[in-house]
């Protein structure tokens, strides 16, 4: 079967340990994206393999299966949340007084249509307001302030593809990474929109990620403190915990790891105070 854009393809050369969608096909190589994982790899066209279309169905059914695991968990941490709201509500007024909220305006750039699509679609799911916007990870930095002077998000996801190449340098070496640096040039120019980590909250990375470099940069959680692969939905878990946790409370980074399809290894960040805000009294409108 002849070698076309789009295909879903795996590696002899890996054991075919992961499977890849055809982003290019060059003279030389072909450029691979993760089809569930945020990674950009190469490869000869001769180290391809095309998965056969039971291969498709099965490992579709496997990566929904999880990812509702995944929705279920983060569900009834919401739940918890909002009885434990309701009940600090009660204590403080009387039942009467009926509330509004504020949700959290997220921006989510992603070098990926098709992950930034499922994004959107999860983010909407879960009850979110999302602005999201397809960007290259390398024109990233250029556009970086402008989008966030227009949208005024309190947070921001900035991810894509990426990866470590041993044979360009060590784990140390930000120049080892397909698109780390672009990342971190971003997150550099969103902290002098808004230096205030609480004010403005960052997500950035993708798969095998310099984590050290985005969260010096300014990042509040990044990926990938083990240098491996991540989920394509795991910044909208993080966002989602940070958007309806109190902005009187913090969030506990480990709470927000366990929701996540990669955990601790893939991601990681610092405390950082919640954006969910609630007011009184709800008015309808009419």
């Amino acid at each position: 079967m002849k070698l076309i854009t789009g295909m879903l393809v795996t590696r002899y050369s890996h054991q075919h340990d992961i499977v890849f969608r055809v982003q290019q096909i060059q003279e030389d190589k072909v450029i691979l994206h993760g089809e569930d994982l945020r990674l950009e790899a190469d490869a000869p066209k001769e180290d391809l393999c095309i998965l056969p279309e039971k291969d498709i169905r099965k490992r579709q059914d496997e990566m929904k299966e999880q990812e509702e695991f995944s929705y279920r968990l983060f569900r009834q941490d919401y739940q918890l949340m909002k009885e434990k709201k309701e009940v600090d509500h009660h204590k403080q007024e009387p039942r009467s007084v009926k509330r509004f909220q504020l949700p959290a305006k997220v921006l989510h750039i992603d070098g990926d249509r098709l992950y930034l699509r499922k994004c959107i679609e999860l983010y909407q799911r879960l009850g979110l307001q999302v602005h999201g916007v397809y960007v290259p990870e390398s024109e990233v930095p250029l556009e970086i302030e402008g989008l966030i002077e227009k949208i005024q998000p309190e947070i921001l996801v900035i991810t894509g593809h990426d990866a470590y190449s041993e044979a360009k340098g060590n784990k140390k070496d930000i120049t080892a990474y397909r698109n780390t640096r672009y990342f971190v040039e971003a997150v550099r120019k969103a902290r002098v929109t808004t230096p205030n980590l609480d004010q403005l909250v960052i997500f950035a990375g993708a798969c095998q990620s310099h984590f050290e470099s985005l969260i010096r940069a300014g990042a509040n959680f990044a990926s990938s403190p083990d240098r491996i692969n991540i989920h394509a939905l795991d910044p909208v878990y993080v966002v989602a915990k940070v958007a309806y946790t109190p902005f009187m409370e913090k969030v506990n980074v480990y709470e927000i790891l366990k929701n996540t399809l990669t955990g601790e290894k893939g991601l990681g960040g610092m405390e950082t105070r919640g954006i969910y805000r609630t007011g009184i009294p709800y008015v309808e409108t009419k």
